[in-house]
């Protein structure tokens, strides 16, 4: 099964040098184990642009005004979800953020 483990954050590029050793060694850890399929980070809100095709129009920022924003994200390959679960914990440990775990329809 397929899932995504979003990364919780309230700031844009705050992880420290530690938090990226820890990353990078759960992003290995993914993939020497099968489970990794994409990971990236993601600008800050105020870098977006929300786009309405139906409507033709688009404008700059956020979707939502929020705190807290999905910073970044895993998709991972698990075979069930006490396992996906599991990884996301280690994700969470990794990266010391909250996480949200969501599978793909």
């Amino acid at each position: 099964m397929r899932l995504m483990i979003s990364v919780i954050d309230s700031r844009a590029n705050s992880g420290t040098p530690d938090e990226m050793v820890a990353i990078d060694a759960f992003n290995d850890r993914l993939t020497d184990a099968g489970h990794w399929v994409l990971a990236g980070g993601l600008a800050a809100p105020d870098r977006s642009v929300v786009i309405d095709g139906a409507a033709g129009s688009e404008h700059a920022g956020p979707l939502v005004e929020a705190p807290e924003w999905v910073s970044g994200f895993w998709v991972i390959d698990a075979p069930d979800r006490p396992a996906a679960v599991e990884l996301a914990h280690a994700g969470s440990r990794a990266c010391g953020r909250r996480v949200e775990l969501r599978e793909f329809l």
